[in-house]
């Protein structure tokens, strides 16, 4: 659950500061009467996110045991791969994310209404895309029956959209640089837990050789059923018995994944490592 709850809370809040930025700036600059294209954009985007989720989810159950595991073992790498690119993505560009924002509002406001409805779209489409599929692949990952993935999703995106709020209304102040670098962090650990299984899948759709071959077995020590065994598993996607492929893809991505987005950032000039130094986020 928690490992959900962080990917509804880091790619939520992602969305609602987008949000904030762009109603915060037609407020600022008295262009009100462009609220509702930006609302409707967003809707469409966050219809468009439940409705890829929902087919995700209803779809894959009409297919075979064989076909089910390789879309899964297929989405599960494009998710790993979606979520490295926007952590690192978003540590690069954080700093610049409001007056990026700000070029392409004020770009959409000359071309008129359908500009600012597509603005908005691809702005909170993307996350959305992202987290329904991210969300999708660690909840099969964690193979848990009941609804305490989703409902962990759910709070997390509450909790984002609670954080978003309380920023525009100039209510909250933190340093956004620090709290997407360490969630960032996070999120590459249960990332590579949802690697190795989607190459567990791809081994037991019979594309990948090597399912029986296991690297250990400690399912006594850590049984899959108990609470710790649980917490485990639903935080990191830890298996007692994964395959030797599982543990070597796991520690092949994790290792220098983690070593290069927690490394220090290269800035060119001492103005621009002053601006780096400087709290992000804490004016919308």
């Amino acid at each position: 659950m928690f490992a959900n709850y962080l990917i509804g809370l880091r790619e939520g809040l992602e969305a609602s500061l987008v949000v904030c930025i762009l109603i915060a700036y037609l407020v600022k600059t008295g262009r009100r009467d462009a609220l509702r294209p930006i609302w409707i954009g967003i809707g469409v985007a966050v219809a468009l996110a439940l409705g890829f989720g929902c087919a995700l989810e209803f779809g894959s159950q009409e297919l075979t045991f064989e076909a089910q595991e390789t879309l899964g073992g297929t989405l599960s790498l494009l998710a790993v791969g979606l979520v490295t690119w926007m952590v690192f993505w978003m540590r690069r560009t954080a700093r610049h994310l409001k007056s990026e924002l700000h070029g392409k509002l004020d770009a959409a406001l000359q071309m008129g209404t359908g500009a600012l409805v597509a603005t908005a779209f691809l702005a909170v489409g993307r996350e959305g895309l992202e987290t329904a599929l991210f969300v999708w692949a660690s909840v099969r990952a964690s193979n848990d029956g009941t609804y305490a993935p989703l409902a962990g999703v759910v709070l997390g995106l509450a909790t984002a959209v609670a954080l978003g709020w309380l920023f525009y209304r100039g209510a909250l102040r933190i340093n956004l640089a620090k709290f997407f670098t360490w969630t960032g962090g996070m999120l590459v650990v249960v990332a590579a837990g949802v690697l190795a299984y989607g190459f567990h899948d791809l081994q037991e759709a019979d594309i990948l050789p090597g399912l029986t071959d296991k690297a250990f077995d400690i399912s006594e020590t850590i049984p899959p059923d108990s609470w710790y065994g649980t917490l485990l598993k639903g935080v990191f996607n830890f298996q007692p018995n994964p395959t030797v492929l599982q543990v070597t893809v796991w520690a092949l991505y994790l290792i220098p994944t983690l070593a290069l987005f927690l490394s220090p950032m290269r800035v060119g000039s001492g103005r621009a490592r002053a601006k780096e130094a400087r709290p992000v986020g804490e004016e919308i």
